[in-house]
């Protein structure tokens, strides 16, 4: 027993290292399999930021550019005006400055002036405090033939502004003087200020002349070296790494510049100026991070699944065999008890059939019993037209005897009409204690209306009870059985009789309401409901006990009967009387079929 003991002590050890192995290796799997996922799908993700960046710059270089190409074929256009070659007198001197200040004004251009060949100037739209540009770089390479451009900050004021050169040649060749145009770069970049990457113009000095983030103005850089460094000499954060053939800058220069950003570059030799561009990486990144770590919740997602798999097929297996040990004794168990079950239901079910016969046969007793409330007035009903058919007979022979046939003809006809509403009674009578149970269809609501009052109308005569009924010109269809609703109208209209047997005034009214719902509403005048909840319970009555008037179970039954139609019928007190209320199902074709 030791020895089984420690065996299975050594076994389970060795189970759970082997366990714990297994998993060390999954993890590290994972872990490896994620590091890799990340670093490609970064390098995936700074390839498409580097496009979109590429293309960023390109837009504010070409944006930058034409802007800056108006000035420049400004100067090249007005170099030539006549205006400007003569120059002789005061006045003309005031018209050519008025029209380069109106140009000047159009253009948005900060100064328009004309030098003569020593750079002297002639005429300017503004006043200048320099006379005299002949140490410009724009003016000099003016005059060497060509357009001429230099940038540069105003000593007063440190505006930055962009000047470009343009000579005017005489008629043979000759450089007679030089039109410059200067232009505020601020105005430029406020076109373009404030946009979502960071982009910067560095000129051949390495001087960030242009920007759209105000903080790297006139920020430089080394020779040979990447990053920028402040007009103040500060030493600022910046380290420069390469990923994927990309150029990444680290660096801490302010709020509103990324602190890992994808660094592109764009030569302008027209502008002699280098556009860079920094794009936050933050977004590769972030999509780099949740690639990886959906990559690792799926491995470890199918990992844990498969552990447990094994875990649960290991438990399974374990358990099998008691379960095994266990399964002839609860399937004798089951057995017995299946018998006992069986028993049970055999037993329900003849409960059922009991109860359905003993719910036939209280319908049927239900029918009987109105019956018999209404046997006075339908023996008076089939009485009075048998004495009609008798007198009209014995009038039709002495008219025969005495040879007027055609009087003989009207009694017959009489008696005729006679039969046929006595046929129609028994009819009606024949129907209505029928003991089967019609299936449910199609009904006209309004022909068992008057079928029940035609059946209670003998009694209501009897008692003098009024009866408001107006049937629609139209069948409305409901859907039902015919005998079980004429039974059920029945019952509430003789209900109503009673309530009000002992008043001098009785009336009964009976509407069809074809709204949205389909239903019919009885109401009289009578002494109203005393306890609504249990109206419709079975033997619940306001008569006498012993009284011969009914046991309670019309309303009962009259329930039951609407109910198996899938409808309803409740009883409420009216200002004056009681109202009861049938819903019942408007017939559809869809359901008879």
């Amino acid at each position: 027993m030791r020895r089984t003991l420690a065996t299975r002590r050594v076994e389970c050890k060795t189970l759970y290292m082997h366990r714990v192995w297994v998993i060390a290796g999954f993890l590290l799997a994972v872990g490896v399999l994620s590091g890799f996922v990340w670093s490609y799908g970064y390098r995936q993700a700074l390839s498409q930021l580097s496009e979109k960046a590429e293309a960023d710059l390109e837009l504010a270089a070409d944006r930058l550019s034409t802007q800056m190409q108006v000035y420049q074929e400004l100067a090249v256009l007005m170099a030539t005006h006549p205006i400007l070659h003569e120059l002789d007198q005061p006045a003309d001197i005031r018209q050519a400055e008025a029209m380069l200040l109106d140009i000047a004004d159009k253009t948005a251009a900060v100064n328009m002036m004309y030098l003569d060949r020593k750079g002297q100037v002639l005429v300017s739209a503004q006043p200048v405090s320099q006379l005299n540009m002949a140490e410009h770089p724009a003016f000099r390479r003016a005059m060497q033939g060509a357009l001429g451009s230099a940038h540069e900050v105003t000593p007063v004021g440190d505006d930055r502004i962009y000047s470009y050169a343009a000579p005017a040649f005489g008629p043979f060749g000759q450089i007679k003087g030089v039109l410059m145009v200067v232009a505020d770069v601020q105005d430029v970049e406020q076109t373009w200020r404030g946009s979502t990457e960071a982009v910067f113009f560095v000129d051949a000095e390495g001087v960030v002349f242009i920007s759209n983030r105000s903080d790297l103005l006139f920020w430089s850089r080394e020779e040979g070296e990447a990053g920028l460094t402040p007009p103040n000499g500060a030493t600022v954060d910046f380290a420069s790494t390469r990923v994927g053939g990309h150029e990444l800058w680290q660096l801490n220069w302010g709020r509103y510049l990324p602190r890992d950003a994808l660094h592109l570059t764009l030569e302008l030799p027209v502008l002699d100026m280098t556009a860079e561009v920094l794009v936050d990486v933050a977004p590769a990144l972030q999509l780099a991070r949740l690639q990886a770590a959906a990559v690792a919740a799926i491995c470890l997602a199918f990992g844990a699944m498969l552990f447990l798999a094994m875990e649960r097929r290991r438990t399974l297996a374990e358990a099998n065999a008691v379960l095994e040990s266990r399964v002839a004794k609860r399937t004798l168990d089951l057995t017995v008890a299946n018998d006992s079950l069986q028993k049970e239901v055999a037993e329900r079910q003849e409960a059922e059939a009991a109860l359905r016969r003993a719910q036939a046969d209280l319908v049927q007793a239900g029918k009987l019993s109105a019956l018999g409330q209404m046997s006075a007035g339908i023996s008076h009903e089939l009485n009075q037209p048998l004495m009609a058919i008798r007198q009209f007979a014995d009038n039709g022979t002495a008219f025969v005897e005495r040879g007027k046939p055609e009087k003989a003809a009207e009694n017959l006809g009489r008696i005729s009409e006679m039969a046929a509403r006595m046929a129609r009674i028994i009819k009606n009578l024949r129907a209505f204690a029928r003991n089967e149970s019609e299936p449910m269809g199609r009904v006209d609501l309004v022909q068992v209306l008057n079928t029940a009052v035609e059946l209670t109308q003998a009694r209501l005569n009897t008692e003098n009870v009024a009866m408001d009924w107006q049937p629609p010109n139209t069948p409305v269809y409901a859907w039902g059985g015919e005998v079980r609703l004429v039974q059920v109208f029945v019952n509430l209209i003789n209900n109503a009789a009673d309530a009000m047997s002992q008043q001098d005034e009785r009336l009964i009214q009976m509407v069809i309401n074809t709204g949205e719902k389909l239903s019919v509403t009885v109401r009289d005048i009578g002494p109203g409901i005393e306890n609504t909840e249990k109206l419709f319970e079975p033997f619940y009555t306001t008569k006498a006990v012993g009284s011969s008037e009914g046991m309670g179970l019309g309303l009962s039954i009259s329930y039951g009967l609407v109910q198996s139609f899938g409808g309803n019928i409740r009883g409420t007190n009216a200002p004056t009387g009681a109202m009861f209320t049938v819903e019942l199902e408007y017939y559809r074709e869809d359901e008879a079929a």
